[in-house]
């Protein structure tokens, strides 16, 4: 029987993932069926983490742009991104599944304030945790989080779930000749100005010997075959 590659992930959400096709904020029906593949993770035995990004309800330097302060745009994304924990933890839990929320601004009535030991101890007894809020600073993005987050709980891997299958030469939308590549360095990333993550989450990585793995969540299953060492998306390491 095929065994986890990854003992301990950590799974970047993209808000924009979680959010209908229509004026919906948050799709539930997407969200049960990711919360169906973590659950069978769990089943594994993969210990997980998680980050989820507020794009589907605020992007702070895109929808503030111009219009207001980057610090004070970039504080309520952080909000954003704490009602996505809540929504995702609520549908988790509704699965059989014990989920922890740590938020980096502290709110306490709502979720645990960010410790990382207490973080890993959650882990360690088979708990979810997630990660709202980003880093708690402004100008990080919630890849850059992602990463962060992954270090200092000692995850095995980062897994960037996006709205695109892994990292091309060029934006695939545009340039249908672009090229998708199977496995890069951080530092190519960082060479050729590449955009699936922003370039602080790169040098994370790289600095931290931490690989990231890039796929698609149009279809939640990626999640279940990254972890089991299936070939998905892109790998920078």
């Amino acid at each position: 029987m095929a065994r986890p590659l990854y003992k301990r992930v950590l799974l970047k959400i993209s808000g924009e993932a979680i959010a209908g096709k229509g004026n919906e904020v948050l799709a539930f029906d997407v969200i049960g069926r990711i919360c169906d593949v973590l659950r069978r993770c769990l089943d594994e035995g993969v210990e997980i983490g998680i980050v989820i990004g507020g794009g589907n309800i605020w992007r702070g330097a895109k929808d503030g742009a111009d219009k207001m302060d980057r610090t004070r745009a970039d504080h309520m994304g952080m909000l954003a991104t704490a009602i996505n924990c809540l929504a995702l933890a609520d549908v988790l839990e509704s699965r059989g599944v014990e989920v922890r929320v740590q938020t980096a601004i502290e709110m306490r009535p709502f979720a645990e304030p960010y410790v990382r030991l207490r973080a890993i101890a959650h882990l360690d007894r088979g708990k979810v945790v997630v990660f709202g809020c980003g880093t708690g600073n402004p100008f990080f993005s919630t890849d850059t989080a992602a990463v962060l987050r992954g270090a200092e709980i000692g995850a095995d891997i980062v897994l960037l779930a996006k709205n695109v299958d892994g990292v091309y030469d060029d934006d695939p939308r545009i340039n249908p000749d672009a090229q998708k590549y199977d496995e890069l360095s951080p530092g190519d990333f960082l060479r050729d100005n590449l955009a699936a993550m922003d370039a602080t989450a790169a040098s994370l990585s790289r600095d931290n010997h931490i690989p990231v793995l890039l796929f698609a969540l149009s279809d939640p299953e990626n999640i279940y075959r990254a972890v089991m060492g299936e070939k998905v998306g892109t790998l920078v390491r």
